[in-house]
């Protein structure tokens, strides 16, 4: 019996664990957006959310993109977006963290995307 409730306990701990590490929105300043246009210095497009490093005016900005099914739906997938392209990115800075910034929008050799 003991060893079937520590099977349970691992297999809940498991499965609850990647829960904790997504976050809510609640983090950001809804109430103002801000846009920013720069260089992508990195990216990484995988699960739960697509991220890149923007510098744009001396500034290293890390933005929290869409999930990275949401982006290919959209018409963004993977290898759109490249290190060292300009892109502009529309959205929220995070209450607790002034440089990073979730995107509402993304907009990439011409074309926008709207990521919410």
């Amino acid at each position: 019996m003991r060893a079937l409730v520590a099977a349970a306990c691992a297999a809940t701990a498991m499965v609850a664990v990647p829960a904790l590490a997504h976050h809510g929105w609640g983090g950001y300043e809804s109430g103002k957006t801000l846009t920013l246009t720069g260089t992508v210095e990195q990216l990484a497009f995988r699960n739960p959310h697509a991220m890149l490093n923007l510098r744009s005016d001396g500034t290293l900005w890390h933005v929290v993109l869409a999930p990275p099914g949401r982006m290919t739906a959209r018409g963004l997938p993977d290898g759109a977006i490249k290190v060292g392209q300009t892109v502009t990115v529309v959205g929220y800075a995070a209450k607790a963290d002034p440089a990073e910034l979730r995107a509402e929008r993304i907009t990439a050799d011409g074309q926008t995307v709207e990521l919410r």
